[in-house]
């Protein structure tokens, strides 16, 4: 199970990807905007961030930016879900709207780390 915070103006999109991600099994929180999403990652480091790139108060551009300008949260995956993959610049993988849940998963995946099982 991995940490993953959601950041998406959209409450259905929202509602959307952290379904997706719980059905697979990840805990979600979720953010309405990067800026509400810069104070989630105060109250918990997530092992993924997953964010719209147009958004109302601070965009995703924006949102990667402060989060790569931070050694605390630099190296945080970032997956972008976007339409236009020229407004991702800094993110990790961009994942091209309209997705399935199946990429989205798998693109996911791709970015987190790889858990160790020490029993």
């Amino acid at each position: 199970m991995f940490k993953i915070l959601v950041v998406d103006d959209e409450p259905d999109l929202r509602y959307l990807l952290r379904r997706v991600f719980e059905r697979a099994g990840h805990e979600v929180s979720d953010a309405r905007d990067g800026a509400a999403a810069l104070e989630a990652l105060h109250r918990s480091r997530p092992d993924l961030v997953v964010t719209d790139m147009m958004m109302p108060v601070m965009g995703g551009a924006e949102l990667i930016r402060r989060l790569r300008a931070d050694p605390g949260t630099a190296l945080i995956p970032i997956l972008a879900v976007t339409g236009d993959a020229h407004l991702a610049g800094g993110a990790d993988t961009v994942l091209h709207k309209p997705w399935t849940s199946q990429q989205l998963l798998a693109a996911a995946a791709a970015l987190m780390p790889q858990k160790v099982d020490h029993t």
